[in-house]
């Protein structure tokens, strides 16, 4: 049986980055994974779902081109190809990523890896190696999540889907109805149609997008209404019944959309089960999860968990935060995770990004908060490019000037929005904003405006808003 210092149940962002930093610090390192390297980020999320949207987004710009004195012939596009670049794209990667795991001395090892003790790993289905099971001083469990199967409307992966299948479609439906308003459901329904697609969403919150703020959820249902989707909010899904020509949604209520097809966009099932857990004496809370503290310790002495199995933010980023707060302390060191300043993106068109504390939330923690809302419409940038869609908007304590949130709703946010989460966690004023020349022209500049509307000092901003006396 073969000895590791350090192993890691699963290579998705968060595993093998838990592994390079393991590896960095001089352990010996198991790397177990029974798919593609990469998780679902890199094969069946982010990464596919982005290259498909960078293709909308040229189409977009292609169809705009008369705004800018360029005239094109007829456009039409190969979502075939499309797809085929999609491919491409997430293989190149993969291939880079396995060099990068390879050059820091990294044991892959192929195959379904499950707790037979605390410190012992057994290994089914790898094939090329002969490594059956492992022991470790530490494990690092990263195995993920999956698109939760709802029982009223099973995905069938032809008419209904979920979000890792429809990724799979190389010819497009005529119309499609996304149950879930949430991230994913909304970037979908960004996607297909702007590539033609007759999309509705159908929500049973009152808005989408919810969690995000009120600002955020009324300007993209704007942004989404003007591209005619459909928004069905306080909705719910009764059942979906197939037809010789699609699928019929039923609506609580009585009522029914036709469509082609269906994407199921609700939720995640988190990878915790079948993995001998209980082998390794760990329980389950309530919801699923595995109980963490700040080090991503579980309640076993030398097992970490990390990822979505943790329950606490469903994102990429956040898993690969977590693993390197896990591998560091698993070498010794004496890191914690926070999770004050987690940046959001959804890739919609237009795109959306926030960090922090909404007006809402500020204002239910006790804070005396104040928002500072800076539209791209008055930004030279904005207008020398056509993006003027959208507006930068921050959160601050009006009290102590401290960054306590932002939402950014427009072209670029995805790239903005981490000057307020650098903010927020290193416990900037707004006045330290401020204080920064940011160059211009650049859209950057629209958050240096925001924070300037919040300690209420306007400076390229309409005349309503009345600065005070300096």
């Amino acid at each position: 049986m073969k000895k590791f210092d350090i192993a890691v149940l699963g290579a998705g962002p968060g595993g093998y980055v838990a592994a390079i930093r393991a590896a960095q610090g001089g352990r010996s390192v198991a790397l177990i994974e029974k798919g593609d390297i990469g998780g679902t980020c890199l094969n069946r999320g982010c990464i596919p779902s982005k290259a498909l949207l960078a293709n909308a987004e040229v189409l977009h710009k292609i169809r705009r081109s008369e705004e800018f004195g360029i005239t094109v012939g007829d456009i039409s596009f190969d979502y075939s190809k499309m797809h085929g670049r999609k491919q491409k794209v997430v293989e190149d990667i993969r291939n880079s990523l396995k060099g990068l795991i390879d050059s820091n001395n990294i044991k892959i090892l192929r195959g379904y890896g499950k707790f037979t003790s605390p410190r012992e790993i057994k290994i089914t289905g790898n094939t090329g190696d002969d490594v059956k099971s492992i022991t470790a001083t530490h494990t690092i469990i990263a195995t993920g999540s999956e698109p939760m199967d709802i029982k009223a409307f099973p995905c069938d992966f032809k008419k209904v889907h979920n979000s890792t299948s429809i990724l799979e479609l190389t010819a497009l439906p005529k119309s499609l109805a996304i149950i879930g308003g949430g991230f994913i459901g909304c970037e979908f329904a960004s996607l297909f149609t702007e590539l033609g697609v007759k999309t509705t969403i159908i929500e049973m919150l009152p808005e989408i997008v919810a969690t995000e703020g009120k600002d955020v959820s009324k300007a993209l249902a704007s942004a989404f209404e003007k591209k005619k989707i459909d928004i069905l909010t306080n909705t719910n899904v009764k059942g979906v019944d197939h037809t010789e020509s699609g699928v019929t949604v039923r609506l609580e209520g009585g009522t029914s959309i036709e469509v082609e097809m269906a994407l199921v966009a609700v939720g995640r099932r988190l990878n915790t089960s079948d993995i001998g857990l209980e082998k390794a004496g760990i329980t389950l809370t309530e919801k699923k999860s595995i109980a963490t503290n700040d080090k991503m310790e579980t309640q076993v002495n030398g097992i970490y968990a990390i990822g979505d199995i943790t329950g606490k933010w469903l994102l990429a980023h956040v898993a690969s935060h977590q693993g390197l707060v896990a591998a560091r302390n698993a070498c010794g060191e004496n890191v914690t995770m926070h999770y004050n300043a987690v940046p959001s993106v959804i890739y919609t068109e237009p795109e959306i990004a926030t960090v922090g504390l909404t007006l809402e939330k500020a204002l239910e923690k006790g804070y005396t908060a104040a928002i500072g809302k800076y539209p791209f419409q008055a930004l030279g940038k904005s207008q020398a490019t056509g993006e003027t869609d959208g507006f930068a908007q921050v959160v601050i304590d009006k009290k102590t000037g401290q960054v306590l949130g932002g939402q950014v709703v427009g072209y670029g946010a995805s790239s903005l929005i981490a000057e307020v989460a650098l903010a927020i966690h290193n416990e900037l004023t707004a006045e330290c904003i401020t204080d920064t020349i940011h160059a211009h022209p650049t859209i950057a500049e629209a958050l240096a405006e925001a924070f300037f509307v919040a300690r209420e000092t306007p400076l390229h901003y309409p005349p309503k808003v009345k600065a005070k006396t300096l």
